[in-house]
């Protein structure tokens, strides 16, 4: 008959849900583990990462059945985490970076004259808008204020502002349909008012 090592012993009262077998793992791996991921990612990245895995670890402790070495199976889950991780950092930068060469194309082929005058055209549009329309459209777009916040001010639910934004948007693409392109580059960036 095999005898169960620490860490096989320590993993079966993890699966069968013993919180104090969990921390004394967490204990034991987090500071290595930490170490180990700062080789892929920053320091701070590297805490997340870890934390991230012993969470999901705990959340699926079930699935452990089979696993003998926590010290292998960490590792490795954490090697896989923070690839995961800086994958999707990478896409995420190359989105940003297309939608950067996109705008910036887009903006050098634009007159100057034109953005002027589109300009004018959505300071008037917004001027038509509702007042309550206006007003939470403004403080988001321009204030760069949350639904939350600008519930607050206003005096609304979250919900409402976000509505009432929506509205506006909703009007303003109806109003600058010739335009709207551009014109809603233009508020993306906060190029106007």
């Amino acid at each position: 008959m095999k005898t169960q090592t620490l860490d096989e012993s320590l993993l079966q009262s993890i699966r069968e849900g013993d919180k104090k077998a969990f921390d004394r793992l967490f204990r034991s791996y987090y500071p290595v583990l930490c170490a180990y991921c700062q080789h892929f990612t920053g320091a701070e990245e590297a805490k997340e990462v870890v934390q991230d895995t012993m969470l999901w670890l705990w959340e699926k402790r079930e699935m452990l059945e089979g696993v003998q070495s926590a010290k292998s199976y960490l590792f490795s889950a954490v090697y896989h985490r923070a690839m995961s991780r800086i994958k999707d950092d990478e896409l995420r930068q190359q989105a940003h970076e297309a939608y950067y060469k996109r705008t910036t194309a887009l903006l050098e082929d634009v007159d100057v004259c034109l953005l002027n005058d589109l300009s004018r055209h959505i300071r008037e549009a917004v001027a038509q808008l509702p007042p309550t329309y206006r007003e939470a459209f403004v403080l988001n777009r321009f204030r760069n204020m949350t639904y939350d916040e600008i519930g607050k001010q206003l005096g609304v639910s979250p919900r409402t502002a976000e509505y009432r934004i929506r509205k506006a948007m909703q009007l303003l693409r109806e109003e600058l349909k010739e335009y709207f392109p551009l014109a809603l580059l233009l508020l993306e960036l906060r190029l106007v008012f």
